[in-house]
C-alpha cells in the first residue's frame, strides 16, 4: 500500500553507517546484517540511535553495482573508524512516499515516486558519474520495531531534491 507522496522539509542529521557495494541479487542477503552491527557499534560507545534504521544509496547503477550506507541517525556527531564512517545527511527538500508492504514492493513504490516528481516538475540531487547516479541522499528509512511480518511493515522513501530557491 502507498501512501500520498509529498515534499517535506529535512535538516541535517548527522549519522554513522557501514559502507557496502552490493548487486541488485546480493543486496537481500548482505545489507539486513549491517543493522545490527552499526546498533552494536553506537551502543559500545555509550549512545544510542536517535531514529529508524536507513538504506542510504549513494551511487546507483542497476546493472553493476550499488554503493549504499547502511545506518542509523545519532543525536550528535562522532567519529568513525575503519570499519563504521560518520556523516551528515544533508537539510532540505525531500519528496517522501510511505510505502506499507514487504520489502520486495520497494522498486515498485520507488518507481511510484519517482514518476510522481516527474509529474510535479521536480528535480533529484542526483549528478550522472562514471560508476552511475551519484545521490545526495536517496534513503529508505525502516520501522525502529517492525512487525515480525513483513507484509506489515512501514518502510518511509526519503530522496532529496535539488536546490529550488535559485540564485
Amino acid at each position: 500500500m502507498l501512501g500520498q507522496p509529498e515534499v517535506v522539509h529535512r535538516g541535517d542529521q548527522p549519522y554513522v553507517a557501514i559502507k557496502a557495494l552490493v548487486t541488485m541479487e546480493t543486496l537481500g542477503a548482505v545489507l539486513p546484517g549491517l543493522h545490527p552491527e552499526v546498533r552494536g557499534w553506537i551502543t559500545a560507545r555509550g549512545d544510542v540511535p536517535s531514529g529508524a534504521p536507513f538504506f542510504k544509496y549513494n551511487v546507483i547503477d542497476m546493472e553493476r553495482a550499488l554503493e549504499v550506507e547502511v545506518g542509523f541517525p545519532v543525536t550528535h556527531a562522532m567519529t568513525g573508524d575503519e570499519r563504521v564512517q560518520a556523516g551528515v545527511l544533508p537539510g532540505g527538500d525531500y519528496a517522501m512516499l510511505l510505502f506499507t508492504g514487504h520489502p520486495d514492493g520497494l522498486i515498485a513504490a520507488t518507481e511510484a515516486l519517482l514518476q510522481w516528481a516527474a509529474q510535479q516538475g521536480l528535480e533529484w540531487d542526483v549528478a550522472q558519474a562514471s560508476d552511475g547516479e551519484r545521490w545526495a541522499a536517496r534513503l529508505e528509512i525502516y520501522e525502529l520495531d517492525a512487525p515480525k511480518d513483513m507484509d506489515r511493515w512501514n518502510t518511509e522513501l526519503a530522496f532529496r531534491l535539488a536546490d529550488r530557491s535559485g540564485p
